[in-house]
């Protein structure tokens, strides 16, 4: 399944600087940053569950904000990336 994460994180104490370097390497570790705060993860639904668990105990819901968009594949075919992009296919063979 192909989800959108997209996330805000307060970041005027270093707490929330803190919460926003490890919601940030948790995506990573799932899939593809396409822009500061969003990332594109392809996952299996098990997987999904463990990275919303993870990022919903890192965040601090009283000042922050993630939203999860799940993108089936029209809707994947159907993006528009104009500008800068560094977007990887994540289904692509990989060559080293």
């Amino acid at each position: 399944m192909l989800v959108l994460v997209c996330y805000d994180v307060n970041t005027e104490t270093a707490a929330g600087r803190r919460r926003l370097r490890q919601v940030a390497k948790k995506c990573e570790s799932y899939g593809q940053r396409v822009q500061k705060s969003v990332f594109e993860c392809l996952i299996e639904p098990e997987m999904y569950l463990k990275l919303e668990h993870d990022l919903v105990q890192i965040m601090d819901q009283s000042v922050d904000s993630l939203r999860i968009y799940f993108l089936n594949e029209e809707m994947r075919r159907k993006t528009r990336v104009f500008g800068i992009s560094r977007v990887i296919d994540p289904e692509a063979p990989i060559v080293l």
